[in-house]
């Protein structure tokens, strides 16, 4: 079975401890939050103190995205906050290995993030090193998007590359994931998907968790 990581971009900002109370419910394990800076993308979310509220009212697994550039200035802020996956871009750090050594020594699970952009080859030397890859299936910064194709065979090249290591991390896919196109993806290999207007905006947000939970 998938994890479920609905991205919390989606949820009501004006009544958060209403969505928190579904998700609590919910069949979701994890709790997606992205964190945008405006510079490394061109938006702006939300920021520590939300995450550490929203620590307040959840015992999910808090997934959190930086966006940002200079993420290794963050880890610490954001392990305080209440993060329990700590995923950075690997675009943006001019020293990936130190980075991920940083992220563990504040016991957090470490997740690379790629943009569409990035080749799953530019993950070839920290595979064995982390916990998660967080691919991008749509241009970071904006929620709502529509899922890029190639990302399939982005996520079976990705798939194939971890096979030769004996630790294997976690497959991601972050954005523009539907009901319609969850099956391909977990087909391609995936692990977890963040889900954000698929889950907010539907009728009954428990009942399409518990959809995606089951997807087989």
């Amino acid at each position: 079975m998938p994890i479920i990581a609905p991205s919390l971009l989606s949820a009501n900002f004006l009544n958060l401890s209403q969505d928190f109370e579904m998700l609590n419910k919910s069949e979701a394990e994890w709790v997606h939050l992205d964190i945008m800076d405006g510079i490394f993308v061109p938006n702006l979310s939300f920021g520590v103190p939300i995450v550490e509220q929203c620590r307040k009212i959840s015992s999910k697994i808090f997934d959190v995205h930086l966006m940002i550039s200079n993420p290794d200035n963050y880890i610490s802020v954001f392990k305080n906050a209440g993060a329990d996956n700590l995923t950075i871009h690997i675009e943006v750090v001019p020293n990936i290995l130190q980075s991920i050594e940083e992220i563990k020594k504040h016991n957090l699970k470490v997740g690379i993030a790629i943009s569409p952009d990035t080749t799953v080859d530019s993950l070839k030397d920290v595979i064995d090193k982390i916990d998660l890859i967080c691919v991008m299936s749509v241009y970071p910064g904006f929620g709502g998007q529509k899922f890029i194709e190639n990302t399939i065979s982005k996520i079976k090249d990705l798939k194939n590359m971890i096979s030769s290591f004996a630790k294997k991390p976690l497959i991601e896919i972050d954005g523009g994931v539907t009901m319609e196109n969850a099956p391909y993806i977990l087909a391609a290999g995936a692990d977890v998907l963040v889900a954000g207007n698929t889950v907010f905006k539907s009728k009954d947000p428990m009942q399409t968790i518990k959809l995606l939970k089951n997807i087989s």
